[in-house]
This record gives structure tokens, sequence and C-alpha cells, in this order.
């Protein structure tokens, strides 16, 4: 990745704060590493728990001084509004629930933020959001991790630049086993927000897993969805919660697609894969080989081409850290590859030039396509799978 553009513009990192992701969250230490990764932010604050004490304790142990650990969300930006050195940005990674209510928060104190999709549970909100996003002239950055990958940029590039022609059928599948069984029924499964409609949203699979690959299919193509007929259910009787939704689906370039998720697929872990099927051809991507891109073409030839390689589009390059070929990166990776773009656009916002990155961050836009997209499923499944419009981002 190039000079750090934040560092020769401004001296120092980007002030962040962080909301949420105290142990045992996953998704919080991945963050807090991916947004330092390449300098452009330093973490400098925050509430990492609903509990105050907890949330001041885990504060300190990830090695913030004892003044910048804070109890509430709400205390962190206010009291660090009041600061000379506050914080300039707000990582929001909290239950889906807190999304909206913690975005206005960041809005409200001028700071611009990245926020864990989906945006909030429904499109009347999200739209509300985008005004205000818009009014307040702040950026948002949604944690659609894996167009952060190299490749996938790879694969949106040479799509752009013909290599498969015009798109006539596209692929995509996202498919994991965390809940193939009766997790509700084990210990603990009361800290699980996940499996709490009122706080996961009005789909689980959908919002967790299915936004995702809508984004990823947008982001590749460069098309929208115009009209979705889905299937939506819960696979495991009794579960409060959606765990399965088949879609089809056409584009506004009319082409056609699919995209399968579940995420109570017996034996699968975190299966990706988006294929583009064109008129000379298929590109296809999947996240286990997540560092590939295979092009195949009308001849029988079949080819993969790898990250790092000097045959890699600008984009694919610029999403490249410090690793050298056939060194793998990864998740946290790809999401120090949005915190960039992030970066980025608050430089331009501030005059500077921006590297590339900041084009390619998934917007306030995309947060109102998921949830669009959401809405939309759900109206097709509750009248038998018919075929449902969408509003276009």
């Amino acid at each position: 990745m190039a000079d750090n553009p934040v560092i020769a513009a401004l001296g120092r990192p980007f002030r962040l704060g962080i909301a949420g992701g105290a142990p045992p969250s996953m998704i919080g230490p991945v963050h807090r590493v991916a947004a330092v990764m390449d300098g452009r932010f330093a973490v400098t604050a925050a509430a990492l728990s609903s509990n105050p004490e907890r949330s001041q304790r885990e504060g300190r142990a990830i090695g913030l001084s004892e003044e910048r650990c804070y109890g509430s969300v709400e205390e962190m930006v206010g009291r660090e509004s009041e600061c000379a050195d506050g914080i300039e940005a707000l990582a929001i990674i909290t239950p889906n629930d807190s999304h909206a209510r913690y975005l206005r928060l960041a809005m409200s104190a001028g700071l611009d933020a990245m926020v864990e999709k989906p945006l909030c549970a429904d499109l009347k909100e999200a739209l509300k959001l985008r005004r205000e996003v818009c009014s307040a002239k702040r950026d948002v950055v949604l944690t659609h991790t894996y167009s952060g990958y190299p490749m996938i940029r790879e694969m949106r590039s040479r799509l752009a630049a013909g290599e498969i022609g015009a798109v006539r059928f596209v692929e995509a599948e996202y498919y994991a086993g965390g809940l193939a069984t009766a997790v509700e029924r084990e210990p603990g499964a009361e800290q699980r927000w996940r499996l709490k409609p009122e706080r996961s949203g009005p789909s689980l699979v959908l919002g967790d897993i299915g936004t995702h690959a809508h984004h990823l299919l947008r982001f590749v193509t460069g098309a929208s969805v115009a009209t979705v007929s889905a299937d939506v259910a819960t696979l495991l009787p009794g579960r409060q919660v959606h765990d399965f939704a088949f879609v089809r689906l056409r584009l506004d370039n009319d082409a056609r697609g699919r995209l399968d998720v579940c995420n109570a697929a017996a034996g699968m872990s975190n299966h990706i894969m988006l294929r583009l099927h064109g008129e000379k051809g298929y590109l296809e991507w999947t996240h286990r080989r997540h560092g590939e891109l295979t092009i195949a073409s009308l001849d029988g030839n079949r080819r993969i081409v790898e990250k790092s390689h000097p045959n890699t589009s600008d984009d694919a390059s610029r999403a490249t850290q410090l690793l050298r070929p056939g060194h793998p990166e990864g998740m946290q990776e790809a999401i120090a590859n949005l915190y960039a773009g992030l970066a980025d656009r608050m430089l331009a916002r501030r005059g500077h030039a921006d590297s590339g990155l900041g084009a390619l961050a998934p917007d306030i836009d995309e947060g109102c396509a998921g949830v669009a997209f959401v809405e939309a499923c759900l109206e097709s499944s509750r009248r038998g799978g018919a075929s449902t419009a969408m509003p276009v981002f």
C-alpha cells in the first residue's frame, strides 16, 4: 500500500472512537486491528460494552488511558467533543438495533463513521438516516467486508474492461453453519442477541449475510437489483429468526441471477462464492481462495490470476497491503481497506487528494440498498415468491 496520505497531510492519524466489540465479540478485535493497520487511524477512545464497568475495564485492557475509557457511547461522544484532541470518527460495531441511534449521535457531534451492516431495520428509517448524513456533510462507510478484498476489486476491474463481455447471469452464495444446531438451547444462549428478532432485525439471515452477498453483486457488476423473487424461511423448528433465503433476481441491466444464503448449513464454514457469466466466459471468486480470481473463456481455457502480481489492476494493487506475492491476506486486511477508504474520503473533504480507496468504500447509499433488499425479499416471500420491485440507489 502507498505511503500514508493522512500522515502526509495532517502529520498524525485520524483519531477514532470504538463503540462495541468487547469480548467475546469476534468482530471487535478485527475492527481494532484493521482500523490501525495502515496508520490512517489511531484508536484513542472506546466504549466497548453496554455495561459501564465492563466497558471501562475492557478499554483499559486494550491499552487506552483511563480517561479515554468510557461507560457508554453517549458519554464517549459527549466528552470527546469537549477535548482538543477528541475523536474525529466513530466505529459502530454494536448490535443491529443500536446502529441508527449511534449513527445519529455521530452525525450530531460532527463525526464521520464506520458502521457495521445492516444500517438499520427498515427502509423508512434508512432514508431518514441518509438525509441526516447528507445534511451533516459527514462521511459514512458500511462494513461490507468482502468488497475490501483485492481480487474482488480485480474482478470488478476486469468486468469493466470487457474481459467476459456483457454479464448475462450472476450467482452469489453465502453459507455458514453456526446455526445448524439448536444453539438457542445451549448455555449462555441469552447472550446471543442475533437470535432475538427485536435486536437482529426483521430477517437475521438476510440482514447478517444476505446484505453481504447483495453488496458484492452491486459492487462488482455496477448494476442494481431491479426485482427479486424470494423464499425466506426458518429451517430449525422453534427458531425465532430466519436462517435460510433463496432469491432469484433480475438486475437493472436485464441480467438474471440467484443469491442463496443460509446460516444453518451444517458443515459449512463461511463459504462465499461470486460467479459472473458473460458473453465470452465467466469470472469466479471464492472466499476460501480469496487471493485468486478464476477466468474461464469460451474456448475452454481456464486460468488463475493471483493477488500482488504485476498484471493486476490499480484497484487491486491499491487494496493489497504490504505482503509480497504468495503471502496471504484476509479479513482484517479487507476491513483495513474499508477504513482506508473512509480516511481517504475524510481527507478529500478537507481538500487533500484521494488515493483511490475512498471511491470504492461502501457509502450510506449502500446501507439503504441493503435494507431495501431485505424488505423486498421479505415482501416477495410473503407473496409466495412473487416478483417484487426494488428502489434504485
